[in-house]
């Protein structure tokens, strides 16, 4: 998408849609009152409630408009307003809008112009895709949409700089979204190792990959037990961001990449099985965020870790209560197959501490209890560091994304030690599964090294269609990761 920003009042945009914000049932529109007048005039008939993320299109003397609702002024966040901006385009599209245009100044609370220009750039863009690689017959993909912020910016560097941001962001989100949506067949371990090498080739990233010869060497037992079922080998990718600042030393952001999860020999029930195709969103979370970084250029050094396998059962496949050695040292008895994240992101976390980390992110949709918890509005956050999770929650709020801090407690670590091996894979109470998940994890991360482990498994993908996008992959954490990161 094509995304423009000129001092010229929205008045001016001519033969464009214009998107107007509706909060509180109101539209948010200064100026023109015979506009807010046939604005209000829609809504009444049509009905149009403006909850979030609610569009309605329609022709005026001047053009088209397209609302796109909030919801109410109390309870806005501003994954609202990215998902409004993503929704009104989709709306305009399916009308035949190719060009649209918004006021910079929209007068959302305490919202700038920039924070606004920012989220609304960013959803308009994730507004232009659509996964559909795989129909026949589908039209190409016509004429570049464009945006236009029109109006005078209350600080006109701070707005270049957000579009600019947002552009540059979007692109790798875009760039993500094909590979993070093909299936299991497609998206096989070696694709993604050819991906990211290529890649990190474009953007100068340090680019390394641990094969199955390489892990077995490390004593990476973990991951390989994973893919022992599968005719696809395991590997742990690595790309290095050197950053600006020579003296910094560097954050490890780390994905969870299972490109198809059977549950191995503790299969999985067959209703529903073939959304497993996003068990490896942590990992592509993790490489949108390693191309933002590449492109915006921040001061701190990122390592980003893909833990990439296959879960499938077989002759040669890990059974319930074989027991392996981990990359740490530490034994694991492995009760149930289907708990596999775990055990390729506990190799991965032990082979990070390598790089003498500031400090360490993990993201994997781990556990279905985290469904349980805050069902698919927000992922989990837990970790060895209450400022660390409280930071990134905050940030998340900034970037349009929602987390929840869980606790940590002494009792979640013992109930993940085993009977027969320092470690079980479940948990022996069988309660608590975010939690004790997290509490897994943690026996792979000294206390001194802040940690978090983000749960995604509610919200990395959408299973049907929303009003802001088609079913599929959300890359959930990549804009939190950004944010965090550039700020440092």
């Amino acid at each position: 998408m094509k995304l423009i920003l000129t001092a010229r009042p929205l008045e001016t945009q001519a033969k464009v849609a214009w998107i107007i914000f509706v909060q509180d049932k109101k539209p948010l529109l200064s100026g023109s009152t015979g506009l807010a007048k046939q604005i209000g005039s829609q809504i009444k008939k049509t009905g149009f409630s403006g909850d979030y993320a609610q569009t309605l299109v329609f022709q005026t003397g001047t053009g088209d408009i397209v609302l796109a609702g909030l919801g109410d002024r109390k309870h806005f966040r501003m994954e609202y307003l990215e998902r409004a901006a993503s929704a009104a385009v989709r709306a305009g599209k399916k009308a035949g809008v190719k060009t649209f245009a918004v006021s910079t100044a929209a007068g959302i609370g305490k919202v700038s112009d920039a924070a606004f220009v920012h989220a609304v750039a960013r959803g308009a863009a994730w507004g232009t895709y659509s996964f559909d690689t795989f129909k026949t017959g589908t039209k190409k993909r016509g004429a570049e949409l464009s945006l236009t912020f029109a109006g005078p910016c209350e600080n006109p560097a701070a707005c270049r700089k957000a579009l600019t941001e947002a552009e540059l962001e979007s692109r790798a989100l875009l760039a993500t979204a094909d590979l993070a949506n093909l299936p299991g067949n497609e998206a096989t371990p070696q694709k993604i190792s050819s991906w990211a090498q290529k890649m990190s080739k474009e953007n100068k990233l340090a680019f390394s990959v641990l094969s199955k010869a390489d892990l077995k060497k490390k004593s990476c037992n973990a991951i390989l037990a994973v893919a022992a079922g599968s005719t696809q080998d395991a590997r742990i990718i690595t790309l290095k961001y050197k950053g600006t600042n020579p003296k910094a030393k560097p954050v490890v952001i780390i994905g969870k990449t299972i490109t198809f999860d059977s549950g191995g020999i503790s299969l999985k029930p067959g209703k529903g099985m073939e959304w497993m195709r996003y068990d490896k969103s942590g990992g592509m979370a993790v490489l949108a965020a390693m191309q933002m970084v590449a492109l915006l250029k921040p001061a701190t050094p990122v390592i980003g870790m893909l833990a990439v396998a296959e879960n499938m059962p077989g002759g040669r496949a890990t059974r319930p209560g074989d027991i392996v050695k981990s990359h740490a040292g530490k034994t694991i008895e492995i009760l149930n197959t289907d708990a596999e994240g775990r055990l390729v992101l506990a190799d991965a976390l032990s082979l990070a501490l390598q790089h003498k980390p500031a400090a360490i992110v993990d993201l994997a949709t781990l556990t279905g209890a985290v469904v349980t918890a805050l069902g698919h509005t927000a992922a989990a956050v837990v970790g060895n560091n209450h400022k660390l999770n409280a930071t990134l929650v905050k940030t998340a709020d900034a970037a349009g994304e929602r987390l929840w801090e869980l606790p940590l407690w002494p009792e979640n670590m013992d109930d993940m030690k085993g009977t027969f091996a320092d470690l079980q894979n479940i948990s022996k109470s069988g309660t608590a599964g975010t939690i004790n998940g997290a509490a897994f994890l943690a026996n792979f991360v000294p206390e001194d090294i802040p940690w978090a482990h983000l749960d995604i498994a509610g919200t990395a993908w959408e299973e049907s269609s929303k009003p802001w996008m088609d079913p599929g992959v959300t890359l959930f954490g990549a804009r939190t990761l950004i944010e965090w990161i550039v700020k440092i």
